[in-house]
């Protein structure tokens, strides 16, 4: 979907700053997106597409696993993009076509190509081939460069950066106040292991990936991406996107080719751009997608900004709440639009 698709069908404008989000991996769990498979065309339609893209079934690995196969990262990657577009048609399809339009758009790391789908830079055909292509060459620099991640809980980032540091290692995502994530060389982990525990980390865990994400080990996958990148066609952004790597706002296709090659090798700062998005004037975050992971975390970001979840569970119960609130805050800002007028006409 993209509002270039469908845009001449949409009965209603945008109101206020609401920001689609889309997960990464972590979010993924054997069955997601089975039941709107069930229930509704739109989602059969999007998995029907994906599995046509890359020539196997993609929507049976999700559906029914098994779950060390579907975690794999190239497959993991394809299988969250399609979900998260599936629940976002689905909930399109119960509202009749007449979904409220975001002003921007964010994804935490694969989650971006998932937001790129729905800025229409790219197509969902071109995103899952491409976002496979990404989990092959991540997977594959991950077993040139063995290594992997830790999401260290209870330390600031000064410290966690200081410790990198010592033990060689780099911040590979800020998720949230005490949630930081590194990557290095398995024996450069367990020297942070080390250093951090000592330094009163709370908990240190270690994430189920095949390799250092988002570090320089990725280095020959961000080479692979750049020659995947440049063989696929980007379309101008027509809704703005968040950066990953510089929390800046995307407005171009070249801007967001490169953003794609440097998010393999740095770090997510998923803070700084809920963050950035927020002090922009984002007053509503809807989170798109298998699980609540983002929403989570934006809980701890900023508690005051509410977060609607449109997943795979609760679809229709979801998406009439989402369409209430924005029927409240369309005729909330058309009072507020009428009461100024009318200030003026009196000034005058």
């Amino acid at each position: 979907m993209t509002w270039r698709d469908t845009g001449k069908d949409r009965g209603m404008v945008k109101n206020g700053k609401v920001a689609y989000i889309f997960p990464g991996q972590g979010s993924q769990a054997v069955g997601m997106g089975r039941n709107l498979y069930e229930k509704y065309q739109s989602a059969r339609d999007v998995f029907h597409e994906a599995d046509r893209t890359l020539d196997f079934s993609l929507s049976r690995l999700c559906f029914e696993g098994p779950e060390e196969e579907l975690t794999q990262t190239i497959n993991v990657q394809p299988a969250i993009l399609t979900t998260s577009i599936a629940c976002l048609r689905t909930a399109e399809e119960i509202m009749g076509g007449q979904i409220p339009l975001p002003d921007m758009v964010a994804g935490h790391s694969l989650g971006e190509y998932t937001a790129l789908v729905v800025a229409g830079v790219l197509s969902l055909a071109e995103a899952v081939s491409l976002i496979r292509e990404r989990g092959r060459l991540m997977h594959q620099a991950g077993e040139a460069n063995p290594g992997g991640m830790l999401a260290v809980l209870g330390l600031d980032p000064a410290a966690v950066e200081n410790i990198c540091m010592d033990a060689d290692t780099e911040i590979s995502n800020v998720n949230c106040p005490g949630q930081i994530v590194v990557s290095g060389a398995e024996d450069k982990l367990a020297e942070f292991k080390r250093l951090a525990e000592t330094k009163g980390a709370r908990r240190i865990i270690r994430l189920k990936v095949s390799g250092a994400f988002h570090s320089r080990l990725m280095q020959p996958a961000a080479d692979g991406l750049m020659r995947a990148i440049t063989d696929t066609a980007f379309s101008e952004p027509e809704v703005p996107v968040m950066a990953n790597v510089t929390t800046a706002i995307l407005n171009n296709a070249d801007d967001i080719q490169q953003e794609l090659v440097d998010q393999v090798t740095h770090c997510v700062r998923w803070q700084g751009s809920v963050e950035d998005m927020i002090n922009g004037g984002v007053t509503r975050f809807v989170e798109i997608g298998h699980g609540q992971v983002l929403a989570d975390l934006i809980k701890r970001i900023n508690p005051e900004v509410p977060v609607l979840n449109i997943d795979d569970v609760d679809t229709e119960k979801q998406a009439a709440l989402w369409w209430t609130e924005h029927r409240r805050q369309h005729i909330r800002g058309l009072v507020e639009k009428a009461i100024q007028s009318a200030k003026s006409s009196q000034v005058g």
